[in-house]
């Protein structure tokens, strides 16, 4: 028996994910592939679109300027996350600052540093207490460059701040943040451990719960 040839309704739909951190890119392939969502993401350095000027004050305000300048680019929908470190013992920072915290985009070793230095005197000053920090993971997805109604999801984990770094896996403050539950640092995570978990794996949960109204 002959079939019909698949039309274009037959294929998947194609969105530009709004980052070219790579870190990143592996994280939401994998949770993409494990929540079978029938959508080709494109990251926006294939499209040879550049990183937005991200100039908000807030998570929030900058994932949508990075979705609204991709989507405007490629003409595609597009899905951007910002995402960070908080400790508010250091009035939230790095916060949206945390990719270069050190002055440097993207250095993570350096930004590791920084944290560890800038958290030496409140650490001698109570050895015993914790160190509280939070990632943050803000989504949005918007259908057109300038969607009215974007969806957000918003995704928060809860750990301590180490005093340094423990184990090699992961990316950015990973080796830093260690999870008194488990015993174990971000950084010791199997990929598949830290989507079920963390801040950003929360998020896209949430966003496709609200992918229906699409």
């Amino acid at each position: 028996m002959n079939h019909p040839a698949p039309t274009s309704t037959d294929q998947p739909a194609q969105w530009v994910l709004a980052s070219n951190n790579k870190g990143k890119l592996a994280e939401f392939q994998r949770l993409f592939a494990s929540a079978h969502l029938s959508v080709d993401v494109v990251p926006q350095g294939e499209l040879g679109i550049d990183d937005a000027i991200e100039d908000g004050k807030s998570f929030i305000e900058n994932a949508l300027i990075k979705a609204r300048h991709a989507s405007r680019i490629s003409g595609l929908p597009a899905i951007a996350d910002d995402s960070g470190l908080c400790v508010p013992a250091l009035g939230g920072a790095p916060g949206i600052h945390s990719a270069r915290y050190a002055g440097e985009h993207g250095n993570d070793s350096k930004n590791n540093a920084k944290l560890i230095e800038t958290l030496a005197p409140i650490r001698q000053a109570d050895p015993e207490h914790p160190i509280e920090g939070l990632f943050v993971c803000v989504l949005v997805m918007v259908r057109h460059a300038d969607d009215p109604l974007p969806l957000i999801a918003q995704g928060l984990w809860r750990g301590e701040i180490l005093d340094a770094p423990i184990g090699d896996g992961g990316f950015g403050y990973d080796p830093l943040f260690w999870l008194p539950s488990l015993q174990t640092s971000a950084a010791q995570l199997s990929a598949v451990d830290k989507n079920d978990i963390s801040h950003r794996g929360k998020a896209i949960r949430k966003l496709l719960t609200q992918l229906p109204s699409l």
